[in-house]
């Protein structure tokens, strides 16, 4: 995980909670909520936990919006990529229109100094196999100009979760990871259990704060 770290996903792929997991667990000094096409289940929604953890929230432009679905982003949205002692994590949907938001940095990203993860679920429709995973890379890389260095592992059925699906979801991504030579950085699990098989990349227990992302 470098200094800037982009973590982006479909909905239901977990990437919001696991972008507030990440700012936390490694005290980063911003979070940014770059998604402005989910109006219900991101990372804005955590403001209070992550402001108790010394971690700066940048989102809409406007005070007290953490609940508004306006497709604005504070202009300190760039300042990690300008100030190179800042530690952030960006939250970014995994769509077209969501990829394109990070377009508006391209003039300040150096290509050595950030991640950019792809979180799946393959018990959603959009990542349940991998040409359809692929397929997704792809779209991302597109859309926002930059290139996938990791897959994050975070197959899950919510509560109703067990330890075959996360061998399931890592099946699958093994096979993205083989053929697009892209690692799997990250298998997450509830913080309520833990995974007794080996897996791919660092285990990585996740606290809810949101519902979904």
């Amino acid at each position: 995980m470098k200094r800037i770290t982009i973590i982006t996903g479909h909905y239901g792929s977990g990437k919001s909670e696991i972008a507030i997991n990440l700012a936390i667990s490694h005290s980063l000094d911003m979070l940014i909520d770059l998604d402005v096409v989910n109006p219900y289940f991101r990372s804005r929604s955590a403001h209070g936990v992550l402001k108790a953890h010394g971690v700066e929230l940048i989102g809409s432009t406007l005070d007290k919006s953490s609940g508004s679905d306006l497709p604005y982003i504070s202009s300190k949205g760039r300042m990690p990529f300008v100030k190179k002692d800042v530690r952030a994590i960006y939250d970014l949907a995994g769509s077209v229109s969501g990829a394109k938001v990070m377009m508006q940095y391209n003039d300040y990203v150096d290509k050595e100094d950030y991640d950019l993860f792809l979180s799946v679920n393959v018990y959603r429709p959009e990542t349940a196999e991998k040409e359809a995973i692929m397929h997704t890379i792809a779209m991302i890389e597109g859309a926002s100009q930059m290139t996938v260095t990791g897959l994050i592992n975070n197959a899950n059925l919510m509560n109703e979760t067990k330890e075959a699906h996360l061998l399931h979801g890592q099946r699958v991504l093994k096979e993205v990871s083989e053929a697009l030579n892209i690692p799997i950085v990250y298998t997450c699990h509830d913080r309520s259990w833990t995974p007794k098989q080996a897996y791919e990349g660092e285990l990585f227990p996740l606290t809810l704060y949101v519902k979904s992302g």
